[in-house]
């Protein structure tokens, strides 16, 4: 008998019902929503918040919760009690008032954040920055074990497993071995023709492109939308329904792998199964491992030349002007080119992680050191100078590029170069497993994506991110792997 837990699944699907109407709310708000419309909707956003709080940190829940412990539950069910449990504790330390304030707070302040980097007026975002900060850093107080940092806490949030120690010694590897590679590249005197990539590329055409090749790689329109958004993001409601973003510009490649990157978090969402869809485990084992689908299709996949063998004529007939006479190898070389940039989304693979390590050494200061968000235009100027020898002209290319902190999302960046390190491993197995490069230039990309879905998205979250790599490729957690494929295909690229 599982009295209990059938008596849980009550509350656990009202909870669901809540958090869904939530989503649905928020990826209006920054999509089609009018201007207008923010302050209204953060209230809605704080109803909602505020009923599933209720419905978590009911004590009825807290006690079935724990009669469930005493039951003979499959391990899907152990799971979702095991993560019930966890937001339990994580919520029930939070004043239900404060809770629903934040709610609120992080509904309006994404469109504020918005507002000020359009005007590059960091001023009319700071107060509500500082707001954000103070909120995260309370709500890690009240959470926080005896002698944990509150920076560890938030880290834990979006990586189990990975706390400063660990990501210092992550990123300091990739510093040691990465940095000197990328001196070496860069004064090696090659260039590389990226030009033909600016210019008059249509936003009709761009969309027409996107969509082709988002659901080349494996996005199902049947069971998902792509819109525009001031940030490309992706969410969903369940495995039917799941949403991409992207956004334009004179660049035709950003959209374009912002495209194929969001597919890859989509396609992570499409592939869990019914079973599980709509349950606390029916997600993304964690971020990290989240961004290593999404990384993987932009790059390991949609930058490698043999993805391009089948489909680049394809994309040459769409904007024959401005593409015509570039060749396939100087296509492929111009979208991995290497220099040395202030914006992270448009980062080329091997200097990326360097942008993520500098946000990750500013939450540790805003977090940890108590630093004032009005120095944060100064700081973040001065560190893209000393690690990419690049230095902002204004707050928009500079510290207001991101839509994370507006979200109240600190302790999520670290994750975008974890996923990158988990995909590299995977990467490194499956081509031992299977012809990788000659699947792609078949076209034969949905067995690369079968593989992934048959031995990672189909579990959702029943495992944790280093169980998954243990599973999958028979090692833990191993950033060499990383380090290799970045100095291995950019060595072969640039004829080091």
């Amino acid at each position: 008998m599982k009295k209990a837990y059938e008596q849980l699944q009550t509350y656990l699907e009202r909870a669901q019902a809540f958090q869904t109407a939530r989503v649905l709310f928020e990826w209006d708000n920054e999509t089609l929503a009018p201007k207008a419309a923010g302050p209204n909707t953060s209230k809605v956003v704080g109803t909602l918040s505020s009923e599933y709080f209720s419905v978590i940190t009911d004590p009825e829940v807290k006690r079935l919760a724990e009669e469930c412990k005493e039951e003979a539950l499959t391990e899907t069910e152990k799971a979702i009690v095991r993560e019930l449990t966890e937001e339990i504790e994580k919520l029930e330390r939070v004043p239900a008032k404060e809770y629903r304030e934040f709610s609120e707070l992080t509904s309006e302040s994404a469109r504020i954040w918005a507002e000020a980097r359009k005007n590059k007026d960091f001023e009319s975002f700071a107060p509500t920055l500082r707001k954000l900060v103070e909120y995260t850093k309370k709500f890690a107080s009240y959470r926080a074990g005896e002698g944990q940092k509150l920076y560890d806490v938030l880290l834990d949030d979006y990586e189990k497993g990975f706390d400063m120690k660990a990501l210092d010694q992550f990123f300091g590897t990739l510093k040691d071995q990465l940095v000197p590679f990328l001196k070496r590249l860069t004064e090696s005197g090659g260039t590389v023709d990226d030009s033909f990539l600016a210019g008059d590329y249509s936003e009709k055409d761009q969309e027409a492109v996107g969509r082709f090749f988002a659901e080349y790689v494996g996005f199902d329109f049947d069971r998902g939308v792509m819109a525009v958004s001031a940030h490309p993001f992706t969410t969903n409601l369940h495995n039917k329904d799941v949403r991409i973003t992207t956004s334009y510009n004179d660049h035709v490649d950003d959209s374009l792998f912002s495209v194929i990157h969001e597919s890859g978090h989509a396609i992570y969402e499409m592939g869990i199964p019914d079973e599980l869809t709509q349950t606390l485990v029916g997600t993304g084992a964690s971020m990290g491992m989240h961004e290593s689908q999404s990384r993987f299709f932009e790059n390991i996949i949609g930058r490698n030349r043999a993805f391009w063998v089948p489909v680049y004529e394809k994309l040459k007939s769409r904007f024959p002007g401005q593409l015509g006479e570039v060749s396939l190898d100087r296509f492929v070389k111009a979208i991995n080119k290497v220099e040395p940039s202030l914006i992270r989304t448009q980062a080329d693979e091997l200097t990326y992680s360097l942008h993520v390590l500098i946000r990750y050494e500013i939450e540790k200061m805003l977090i940890e050191e108590d630093l004032d968000v009005e120095e944060l235009p100064r700081i973040w100027a001065d560190k893209y100078e000393e690690y990419l020898g690049v230095r902002p002209r204004d707050v928009a290319e500079g510290v207001l590029q991101d839509i994370h902190w507006s979200q109240g999302s600190f302790g999520y960046f670290p994750s975008y170069a974890l996923g990158s390190a988990f995909g590299a491993q995977l990467y490194a197995y499956m081509r031992k497993k299977m012809d990788f490069e000659g699947l792609l230039e078949s076209g034969r990309i949905g067995e690369i994506r079968e593989f992934l879905r048959e031995n990672i998205h189909k579990y959702g979250k029943l495992k944790t991110s280093r169980q998954f790599l243990k599973d999958v490729t028979g090692e833990d957690f191993n950033p060499r792997y990383y380090v290799d494929y970045l100095t291995d295909k950019y060595g072969k690229l640039y004829g080091l």
